[in-house]
């Protein structure tokens, strides 16, 4: 084989590898939708200065998607990045009776978001982002069994190769 062939060939096997380590994540994501029976479930990866991206999504049909989504949550601080840190997840059965922020309030209300669910995703120590529920159409009174699914699923991804490797 030459060069230039070989070097197609590995250029082409990562890209596959990429797009088959992409798949088992969203697909996993969808997994976690069914499961906890939420409207959408996202994985939103920390770039620089707590603000980044919506990187993977899993939507029921009746609601907007939000893959690509930048800029995050302005109230997001080091304050919640320490609390994450140390594997804090945050239930919020009812956004508008929840002690938050009311920015984040109005956030979360931009995405139509009734109940939140937010675990962190933690590789080599650090805060690569938060694999997060959203219920849209009522309030929802989050059960110990959630909280559990959700965490198994954040210590799960935070070994995928996609997003161990960012």
């Amino acid at each position: 084989m030459n060069p230039a062939n070989r070097d197609l060939s590995s250029v082409l096997s990562r890209i596959t590898n990429k797009l088959q380590q992409d798949r088992v994540v969203s697909d996993a994501l969808q997994k976690l939708r069914e499961s906890l029976n939420v409207d959408r479930v996202v994985l939103y990866y920390f770039y620089t200065q707590w603000k980044g991206q919506v990187t993977f999504e899993a939507i029921s049909e009746h609601k907007y998607s939000i893959i690509g989504s930048t800029g995050g949550d302005d109230c997001f601080n080091l304050e919640y990045a320490g609390l994450y840190l140390e594997g804090r997840i945050k239930a919020t059965d009812d956004i508008e009776k929840a002690t938050i922020s009311a920015c984040h309030q109005d956030f979360l209300r931009g995405m139509q978001v009734r109940s939140n669910l937010v675990a962190p995703v933690l590789t080599h120590g650090k805060l690569w982002g938060l694999l997060v529920g959203h219920h849209c159409q009522d309030v929802r009174a989050w059960k110990i069994s959630d909280i559990d699914l959700i965490r198994q699923y954040s210590n799960d991804l935070a070994f995928a190769p996609s997003i161990s490797d960012a």
